[in-house]
């Protein structure tokens, strides 16, 4: 008997992917498959309007050993043996509705894709949207999220060396929440998330299962929040001590040749984990339900194959090894049940007992339909990406100063240090440069080597102009990298949108993705991994596009690392790149915060960025530079204040202006770096910027107490900090 809409609309299937199931299994699927088409066949794990696009970015390079969609997450090589894989993800939706365990298990989900691999986590970050503060409702999922986000990653071990936090309107009825984890291990252990050889056994590995999380995956993250409903029945709750223990039987399970594969149960729980693997390995399989440990009772075999409780694995045991893995995951007082055995039929067999209550090809269940739009370019785009500067007031006389302490003030640009202080972020001993600085970097320990992580993304410039918004976020991921010292070398990605089943917000997606593709070819940084959120909308109400990217770099030696923080009265602090433009002030934080508007597109040019971030890494390298600094929200003024107030060091300068005052100071123009250098490098520093033909200019010094820019700004560095330090 065929369902009804209601059915339907509470897995998130149309009524012509109902059809199109009924067609390709030649009959109506029972309620179980309908459910594992639900889960499988959602946004949230079948990408349906995204794949399409997502084959528009680069994933090959020379340094790219697993590329998306192969495994959990994208693993690069950094030599000598040594492997890094990471990857980004989101949990928007859950963390709006039940903020502190959102986050943290969005935490735990990220995790279980680094260990699964075989890989130890060493580091998370965490890119967070959320409402204006004023608003009690966003203060409650900010605290929960922060909370959350600490609970979890303090418990683990792992250190949370920092990420992004933004504010804007738009967020208000759907925070955004992406995590990302990092981990090392060696070439030619990998664990592959895959199940093969019939007869080997599939393993449950951890918690018991609940019917928390239930439709997770179809129910919450794969439509938009029109009504307020109860749903907290759909967020997992997590337990980060079980995930340590789990951790550590893993990676030391790993190490054995007791098993095929390891797979974590996350969006869409035993299902997903159960039917990738299976299609990975090119194998089928026979699970009972039966054998699945339950936490609740009554639950049906619907339940339990679509729940989504927290801290399970999958392991795929060799015949003959069962004894051993379950003697294994005994000594760390791990619970593991054989819940079911690889099949060579490629089939999905769900049995409750003696009934089979789902009989499925593996190929149908995990090939969901993929959609691709022509849409058209929203007319009102045209209007917002001119600003007319004649209509826009310039910076009063005498007035920088107190704009500036505005800017540093704004929730955007202020110290993070009321959440960073939250997590514990040198557990482990790894951490080379903390939460605060343009990137953090970390030792590989027992060699010379560092990483350097970031996260950054700007949903003001996707909105009012996607393309770019898409290259500078790729762009600006590079320069943070190197400011940091290290090569740029991958990125992953968070690409968080609207309902893509609109026009314009199809249209964000596209061109976004277009803008990130070309600015990952022209800075040959390939994306190894990524997730896509979409539905992230309320009552109708869209966020900004917010395409986030997480990058990794590598420092061949630790000790030619940089900071942000001027070091050394008496440097002289230039500028490097772009001297400025009036296209700097489009859709910045000065124009938004002053002036209240949102409009203006930036322009960027990649090849003075690709040369500007060239010579930077080689001056530090040489061990020309003592800071180094991104020029970015704020502008040149806020760059070179923060500089000062992190040093604790003055700033003494002139700027040769020649047009508006707001846009030298305040303006974002892209491709722009402040750095510091001693006397005795500045000709060398200047030599080497004219061999990479990128712009350079003597901004001032450093030190003594006050923040100078000759006839503009004069303040004490104190007055900044305080305002800096208590904006949160």
């Amino acid at each position: 008997m065929p369902v009804s809409r209601e059915q339907l609309e509470e897995i998130a299937l149309s009524r012509k992917e109902y059809n199109l199931i009924v067609q390709k299994l030649g009959r109506e699927p029972t309620e179980v498959e309908l459910g594992l088409f639900g889960s499988l066949w959602s946004e949230h794990c079948g990408y349906k309007h995204s794949k399409a696009l997502l084959k528009l970015f680069p994933n090959k390079g020379k340094y790219v050993l697993v590329k998306p969609g192969e495994e959990n997450a994208g693993v690069i090589d950094i030599g000598d043996g040594q492997i890094v894989g990471f990857k980004m993800e989101s949990h928007n939706h859950p963390s709006y509705i039940e903020p502190y365990q959102g986050a943290a298990t969005g935490v735990g989900g990220i995790v279980r894709d680094i260990f699964t691999m075989g890989l130890r986590p060493i580091a998370l970050m965490n890119s967070l949207r959320f409402g204006p503060l004023s608003q009690p409702h966003n203060r409650y999922l900010f605290g929960g999220v922060v909370g959350g986000i600490g609970g979890y990653g303090n418990c683990l071990g792992i250190a949370d060396v920092g990420g992004e936090i933004y504010f804007d309107d738009c967020y208000t009825g759907n925070p955004l929440v992406n995590a990302f984890c990092l981990g090392t291990g060696k070439a030619g252990e990998l664990v592959k998330g895959r199940a093969s050889g019939e007869g080997n056994f599939i393993m449950l590995v951890g918690a018991d299962t609940g019917r928390d999380g239930l439709l997770g995956a179809s129910g919450l993250a794969s439509r938009t929040f029109e009504e307020v409903r109860e749903l907290r029945s759909a967020v997992q709750v997590g337990n980060p001590f079980m995930e340590k223990l789990l951790i550590e039987a893993c990676l030391e399970l790993a190490k054995t040749d007791w098993i095929v594969g390891m797979q974590d149960c996350g969006a869409a729980g035993l299902t997903s984990a159960t039917v990738e693997a299976a299609d990975k390995g090119g194998s089928g399989l026979d699970i009972d339900v039966q054998k699945v440990p339950r936490r609740e009772k009554g639950m049906t075999a619907y339940e339990v194959m679509l729940s989504e409780s927290q801290e399970r694995m999958i392991v795929i045991v060799k015949k003959g090894y069962e004894s051993k893995v379950r003697a294994l995951f005994d000594r760390w007082e791990l619970h593991s049940d054989i819940i079911g055995t690889v099949t060579s039929d490629r089939m999905v067999t769900i049995r409750d007992g003696g009934q089979v209550v789902a009989h499925a090809p593996v190929e149908i269940l995990n090939t969901p339909p993929v959609y691709r739009f022509r849409p058209k370019r929203p007319a009102w785009l045209d209007g917002l990406q001119n600003l007319n500067l004649s209509k826009i007031k310039d910076v009063p006389s005498g007035q920088a100063g107190k704009i500036l302490l505005k800017l540093l003030a704004t929730p955007n640009i202020c110290s993070k240090h009321k959440v960073y202080r939250q997590y514990d972020h040198q557990v482990g001993d790894n951490t080379v440069v903390l939460p605060g600085s343009d990137a953090a970097v970390l030792r590989i320990q027992q060699t010379p080597k560092a990483i350097s992580m970031v996260c950054d993304g700007n949903g003001r410039y996707c909105y009012v102009n996607p393309f770019l918004g898409g290259v500078i976020a790729v762009a600006e991921a590079a320069r943070n990298t190197a400011c940091s010292g290290a090569k740029p070398m991958a990125i992953t990605n968070c690409l968080n949108f609207g309902n893509p089943d609109k026009n314009d917000v199809y249209y964000q997606l596209q061109e976004c993705i277009k803008g990130m593709s070309q600015a990952c070819k022209k800075l040959k940084t390939p994306v190894i991994s990524g997730n896509v959120s979409l539905y992230n909308e309320t009552r109708g109400v869209a966020i900004f596009p917010t395409p986030v990217v997480g990058m990794v770099g590598l420092i061949k030696n630790v000790k030619h690392h940089c900071t942000s923080a001027f070091k050394h009265s008496g440097d002289i602090v230039f500028l490097l790149g772009n001297p400025g433009d009036d296209a700097g002030l489009g859709s910045s934080e000065y124009l938004e915060l002053i002036h209240g508007k949102v409009e203006g597109s930036q322009q960027i040019d990649l090849e003075t960025e690709k040369r500007l971030q060239d010579c930077v890494i080689k001056a530090i390298e040489r061990g020309l530079l003592n800071s180094a600094h991104d020029c970015s929200d704020g502008g040149l003024a806020v760059a070179l204040a923060e500089s000062c107030i992190q040093g604790g060091l003055g700033f003494n300068g002139k700027l040769d202006i020649k047009g508006r005052l707001d846009t030298a100071l305040f303006g974002e123009s892209q491709s722009r770096i402040v750095v510091s250098a001693s006397p005795g490098a500045a000709r060398r520093l200047e030599s080497l910027a004219f061999r990479f033909n990128v712009p350079i200019a003597r901004l001032g010094t450093v030190g003594g107490t006050q923040f100078n820019i000759k006839g503009h700004i004069d303040l004490p560095v104190s007055e900044l900090h305080q305002a800096w330090w208590n904006g949160l």
